[in-house]
């Protein structure tokens, strides 16, 4: 992630200002452009939302995986685009800037937000954390296929870790992934991935 702007923004001047044809964020009114999902990335995005959708259609779940939504934390000037975003269809008649800005804030919206870790990894297991546990968002997932997270997050020696992340009491509690672990998610339960089948996905 590099900084795009010289100066600071609102995320209604954000939202106003932000073009078509990149991927942005806006971390505390610094506009922030997202690299574009290429190569390995986009595969296990792709791996993914179509399990996921699988889960979706055949349990006739209320829920849609946008292609860019906003997350936004109520009151900052702030805004995260994740990379695979499950939202509940039957709150989003609630959420005030979803029809207009693409955005939404209330965790009742939000049943699962999807990080793939790049370079940018300190983002996703520290910052956007930290966001997504205020908003009281009840799932995150970091899919860590290269292992780059800090060994404070994903222990040493370094390796290929997916981390869930439920919230409980709201504050998130950590579950670690890896090779034939089988990832158990609260939101979809009968999703049976291990860790291996994910991180093998990004090859695919």
């Amino acid at each position: 992630m590099i900084q795009t702007l010289n100066k600071t923004l609102t995320f209604e001047e954000f939202v106003k200002w932000i073009p078509e044809d990149k991927r942005y964020e806006l971390h505390h009114g610094v506009v922030i452009e997202v690299a574009q999902p290429i190569g390995k990335h986009e595969n296990v995005f792709a791996f993914l939302s179509r399990k996921i959708n699988v889960q979706i259609d055949s349990l006739n779940q209320p829920y849609i995986i946008p292609a860019k939504v906003l997350v936004k934390p109520d009151g900052k000037d702030s805004a995260y685009l994740p990379d695979v975003l499950v939202l509940d269809k039957r709150n989003l008649k609630n959420e005030p800037l979803y029809e207009k800005e693409s955005t939404v804030f209330q965790h009742e919206s939000i049943v699962l937000v999807v990080e793939i870790v790049s370079t940018n990894w300190g983002d996703d297991y520290a910052v956007k954390f930290e966001e997504y546990e205020n908003i009281g968002i009840p799932e995150f997932m970091i899919v860590d296929y290269l292992g780059l997270g800090g060994k404070r997050f994903i222990g040493n020696p370094k390796l290929p870790t997916i981390t869930v992340c439920q919230l409980e009491n709201g504050l998130y509690k950590s579950i670690l992934y890896r090779g034939d672990d089988v990832v158990k998610l609260k939101s979809f339960p009968e999703l049976k991935l291990t860790a291996n089948q994910i991180f093998q996905s990004a090859h695919q």
